[in-house]
């Protein structure tokens, strides 16, 4: 197995902080296998590549986002006004989801893809709806990851929003039977392991009580986590209340559905309860800053309570630097005693969700580690040194600093540029996203 040696690097890792001027990075495989100084004389049969001090960091994960909204930038469909959130669900995206096709959903994510490592994510955790396409719909998504070399993970929003009890068993068993893929690729080891599946959900207001039942043995069968919306907005909440009777996790906890490979996304309107809950079986909260600001649903003031809190972006694109910077913003604007030390840990831990489900070592530049990077230029003007990494983050490095990302070992975007030529996936997205506006207009 051939050795690559990243010379003379600047290694900076956000959680727990460190920064180390000169020093060498071996990778043998898809593995770290050494870090320190002058590798070429310990190594010296390595492939050595020059790296002239750049800042070579774990790599970067959006803990959530939703690549089949990839073709809804700038949409020109008829959408009526939407004065809250629900209307806001009711009159594009859940229009955009059921005129979904095989052929927009593929470009959806290889467009989506692209622009993560771009902006320097090494992996993006998926959370994917499309009514109208549901059977093999996981499997496309998964063609998009590999194609642009991007880890990460995905899931179907099973949901009884459009067809009942009939459209939740479509979706459980979508979650099913990719799952199942996963398992039967990496035993016969015929691709890198670069996907995987969580069980997924839309949000406990459009999953009946059948549904979670169903859900339940879905993890079990096939040993996955749940990925769901959970008090995105207050109506989620007074809905649990209404109709069962309960806090929103409790209800989920009832069913079994909450553990350590739990991703619960947003949760503004979470009760004392359900923190208390989520904390102590060891699940994952993201917050998505941005999307939380867009759809107008409020702040959530409970980020300091949450004991696992990663980052996430809601379909906002993938631009986690930009995510950070206004995650931590947002906080001070409502008040909130966190720096940006906390939200450069809540962005590192996007590694330790793929830690849990990829069963390896994500996050961190020592040996035995995934060899999963984001590469950056960035010229510090001030002493770049741990106790203030998160702060140059916040008020200086952006996605423009990013130069190459390599994922399982591979460069898959090298000197800011990809290994196949952008411009023909470009040009026939744009031809795709147009039928597809069409097609929510010919909707109801």
């Amino acid at each position: 197995m051939s050795m690559l040696i990243l010379k003379n690097v600047t290694a900076v890792q956000l959680y727990p902080a460190n920064v180390a001027e000169n020093v060498d990075i071996a990778i043998e495989g898809d593995e770290i296998r050494d870090v320190g100084p002058a590798l070429s004389q310990r190594y010296p049969q390595a492939r050595v590549k020059e790296m002239h001090g750049r800042l070579v960091m774990p790599g970067i994960v959006c803990s959530h986002n939703h690549f089949y909204s990839g073709l809804s930038r700038g949409i020109q469909a008829n959408i009526a006004p939407c004065p809250d959130f629900i209307s806001t669900l009711k009159n594009l995206w859940w229009r955009l989801d059921r005129a979904l096709d095989e052929e927009s959903l593929y470009y959806s994510g290889l467009i989506c893809a692209m622009e993560a490592i771009r902006s320097g994510c090494t992996a993006v955790i998926d959370h994917h709806a499309s009514p109208n396409y549901i059977a093999g719909s996981l499997s496309q998504l998964r063609n998009a990851f590999l194609k642009v070399g991007l880890r990460g993970m995905t899931c179907f929003e099973t949901t009884d929003r459009n067809g009942g009890l009939k459209e939740l068993q479509a979706g459980v068993e979508e979650n099913i039977r990719f799952a199942q893929e996963i398992d039967t690729a990496r035993e016969k080891g015929h691709e890198p392991w670069l996907v995987e599946a969580h069980i997924g959900a839309h949000a406990p207001f459009t999953v009946s009580d059948e549904g979670l039942a169903m859900l339940r043995e879905a993890l079990k069968a096939t040993d996955r986590g749940l990925h769901i919306h959970a008090a995105e907005d207050r109506y989620d909440v007074s809905h649990s209340h209404h109709h069962y009777g309960k806090d929103l996790l409790a209800r989920l906890a009832e069913f079994d559905l909450i553990d350590s490979k739990t991703l619960i996304a947003h949760g503004l309107y979470l009760s004392d309860d359900d923190i208390r809950l989520l904390n102590e079986r060891d699940g994952f909260l993201v917050h998505n800053a941005r999307s939380n600001m867009n759809n107008h649903v409020g702040y959530n003031h409970r980020l300091p309570e949450i004991r696992n809190l990663a980052l996430g972006t809601d379909g906002i694109g993938s631009d986690m630097f930009e995510e950070m910077k206004f995650a931590f913003f947002k906080h001070r604007d409502a008040g909130g005693p966190l720096w940006p030390d906390s939200f450069a840990k809540a962005l590192s831990n996007g590694n330790g969700l793929l830690s849990r489900n990829f069963h390896a070592k994500f996050g961190r530049l020592e040996p035995g580690y995934k060899a999963d990077l984001t590469i950056c230029d960035y010229a510090a003007p001030t002493p770049l040194i741990a106790n203030n990494v998160a702060g140059h983050i916040a008020f200086g490095m952006g996605s423009g600093s990013v130069h190459s990302v390599m994922v399982n070992g591979v460069m898959v975007y090298e000197d800011r540029q990809f290994a196949f030529d952008c411009d023909p996936i470009y040009a026939e997205a744009k031809k795709v996203a147009a039928r597809l506006w069409q097609r929510m207009d010919a909707l109801n």
